[in-house]
Order: structure tokens, then sequence, then C-alpha cells
């Protein structure tokens, strides 16, 4: 519980601003007495977790204060297994945020989950553990992982190899996620059997994918048009989730992008859960929750400068406004 050195109770300090001194099997807390009281509570639910079975990671302490410092609420996803868990053949994943409980939940129940938010916070990991998890029960026979093959604003030329070697450096998140559920050994038979395919989207069209779990990563950089080919590849027994950040598009200017369009779509549909994540959501370190929350306020403060500018050039009867920012 106290973590390697003592490392989760520094972790709880640093976060709340209080003294922790461990006492044997007793602690002694020093601080405000909210704070006192909130460290309490973060400590006493990551007890909770332990009696139940589930491990107690830097993550999980991470998401306590999370939890904590937003006000507390229903805790059963942080706290006990009856919450949505995803069970794979080297470990049991829990929610470590509200968003990511009702993520894991919406795909082990819905036909279609779509996971809209910033880096970092389990959408991709997280739905290709629910595919691993419903392959090994036997609700689908498929996993099938599938991403644009777009570059993140770089232009990488022709690649050496076979297709598999020009597209799996695209891929390779996808395989990070399965050998992080799976051993080596099974991932490799299971792929060679295609029980698991990893492909590009291009090589998604004119296909119907029954019993299958199908996951589309990086949808932001889908077309329109694409995200119609892939979305209408649904078949019988088969459920579908779809991944992205609408933030960072890698399409050619002035390209929409088929995440966005979809979602204009989607929104309402029976049949259809889209689960929204912001940077409160960011399970990696802590420094990438605030370098998205930094690039959130830049970018609505840029919104703001350029609304103000707007309504000033409107007002000037098309005339440029006299002062700027």
């Amino acid at each position: 519980m106290f973590g390697a050195h003592d490392r989760h109770l520094a972790q709880i300090e640093q976060g709340l601003g209080v003294v922790i001194t461990p006492r044997g099997n007793r602690l002694a807390i020093e601080g405000s007495q909210t704070q006192s009281a909130t460290a309490s509570d973060v400590l006493q639910k990551l007890y909770k977790r332990l009696v139940e079975g589930l491990e107690v990671g830097e993550a999980d302490v991470a998401a306590a204060l999370r939890w904590a410092q937003d006000g507390g609420g229903d805790s059963t996803w942080l706290t006990s297994k009856k919450g949505p868990v995803i069970r794979t053949k080297k470990k049991i994943i829990s929610a470590r945020s509200p968003a990511q409980a009702k993520y894991i939940e919406s795909l082990l129940t819905t036909d279609l989950t779509v996971g809209l938010g910033p880096a970092g916070t389990g959408k991709t990991y997280l739905a290709v553990a629910a595919g691993v998890s419903l392959m090994l029960d036997g609700k689908v026979d498929r996993l099938i992982l599938s991403r644009p093959a777009v570059e993140a604003g770089e232009r990488l030329g022709f690649l050496p190899g076979d297709m598999k070697d020009k597209v799996d450096p695209y891929l390779r998140p996808l395989y990070d996620a399965l050998f992080d559920m799976l051993p080596g050994d099974q991932v490799e038979r299971r792929i060679e059997s295609q029980d698991i395919e990893v492909a590009p989207l291009a090589f998604m069209r004119g296909r119907t994918l029954t019993n299958a779990f199908v996951i589309l990563d990086e949808a932001q950089n889908t077309t329109p048009m694409q995200m119609k080919m892939f979305l209408t590849r649904l078949g019988e027994n088969s459920r579908m989730a779809v991944t992205g950040d609408p933030t960072q598009v890698d399409l050619p200017a002035g390209t929409v992008s088929g995440l966005a369009d979809a979602y204009s779509i989607l929104e309402g549909m029976k049949g259809v859960s889209i689960i929204r994540f912001d940077a409160k959501d960011v399970v990696r370190h802590g420094l990438v929750t605030r370098i998205v929350a930094a690039y959130n306020a830049r970018d609505a403060a840029r919104k703001g400068e350029r609304e103000s500018h707007r309504k000033a050039f409107s007002t000037n009867g098309g005339d440029e406004p006299k002062t700027r920012n």
C-alpha cells in the first residue's frame, strides 16, 4: 500500500500538501483539517482496493487523488471489483477515473463506443483490453485493430521492406497494448492464426466483420468517406470502438476530420455510446495532465482573441478595429 520506499505516501503528501508519518501499522497525518481528512479518505480507498484483491500502483494513487480533488462521489470504479473491470491473461484492469468507468462499461456492453479525448486518457489501451477480454471469454471470435496510416506532421517517404514492414510502424501502439494484455507467444500465435488482425484502415474496404471486436484508433485522421466505410463494416455479433483526439488532426489543411463528422451524425443514436475525456482523465505521467491543460488554456485564449477581433470588425462596419491585442 505504501509503495517501494513509501513512494505512494510521498505521492499523496505532494498532491495534498500534508505530511504522512508511518508508525507501525498506524499513520500520522499532519496538515490542515480539510487536507488531512482528504488524505485519510484517499488512504482508506487504496486500502479497500487491496482488500478487494486489486493492485495499488502509482497510477492508482493518482486516480484516488483525482477522485478526492474532484469532490469525491461514487468511488465504486476505484475501490471494487464490482465496478467495471477488464480481465486479461496478464492483469485485471480497473477504471482510474469516472469517465474510464463509463468507457469500460460501454466497451463491454454497447455495439459502438466512441472515445474522444486527449492523449493519455486510456482510450486505445482500454479498447484493446476489452477486445482481448471478450475474445478470451469466447464472446467474439476475432479482434481486429485498425489505424489510418497518416504521419504525425512528418513525411517519412518510402519505407523499405514488404507491405507488413511498411505499415507496422503506424500500428506499433496497438501491438504495444496487445503485448501488455497477453504473453508474447500467444500474441504471435493468434496473429498467425488470424484470431488477432492488425491492419491499416485502407485494408477494411469491402469487408463485413462478423463475430469480431473491431477497433479504429486515431480516428481523427480519417476522412468522412473513410469513416463511413469503416462504420458500415459492422457485421453480425460484432462490436466496434472508435477512438481519437479531435485536437490532434494530422490531415492536410482544409480536410474535414471523419471523427468530427461522425460525431455530429452519431450523437444520440440508439446503440451508440460517446464518451468524452478531458485533462482530468489523463493517466500517464502527472506532467502530461499539466501539458494538456496548458495547451487547452492557450487554445481557449486564442479562440477568445479571435472572437473579440471578429466582433470589433463587425462593430466597425467592416473596417479594421482601431486596437488589437
